[in-house]
């Protein structure tokens, strides 16, 4: 019984020493990949010229908002009550816009940058995918993702970066 226990035992590792051996992993940084592109950049610069555009807008609107409010601070002793009480609903409303058009800046911006991303990130898992069909790789995992706990396996950002031309 004792030398059956040990003959399964050797068994069993030589199998799992033979299937860890046979595949092949590898690791790619993919946040390094990602600065890298020049689509990226060009698309951190769009972003960028959007952003600022947005915010200009945003501090016309506001610097509108509060001259109209300083007037109307400046008046209120001279006004009725009914004025008064109308101003500070147009105040209101004015100031209720002013942050929808900011919620509705931060929207397109988001939508914007999810737009240009879509085909960079489809480009990239291609590369991968071609790089690791190439190399024989069974499983790549992101270097720069906080699951992965070891990496000793073969780093496959530079074959990346080479199919991408980077």
């Amino acid at each position: 019984m004792n030398k059956l226990n040990v003959l399964l035992v050797a068994v069993v590792m030589v199998f799992a020493t033979g299937f860890a051996q046979a595949q092949k992993i590898a690791s790619v940084d993919i946040n390094s990949i990602f600065t890298s592109m020049p689509e990226m950049k060009a698309l951190d610069a769009q972003l960028q010229t959007l952003q600022t555009a947005k915010q200009g807008e945003l501090e016309k609107q506001g610097k509108s908002l509060q001259d109209l409010m300083a007037k109307y601070q400046k008046e209120a002793a001279t006004q009725t009550q009914t004025i008064n009480e109308t101003r500070s609903q147009e105040v209101q409303k004015l100031q209720d816009n002013l942050q929808q058009l900011y919620a509705a800046a931060q929207k397109d911006i988001a939508e914007k940058r999810d737009a240009g991303l879509d085909p960079i990130e489809k480009k990239i898992n291609a590369a991968i995918a071609k790089v690791s069909k190439a190399a024989g790789y069974e499983f790549v995992f992101d270097a720069s993702s906080p699951a992965l706990v070891y990496k000793a396996g073969t780093d496959a950002t530079p074959a990346v970066k080479k199919e991408l031309g980077l």
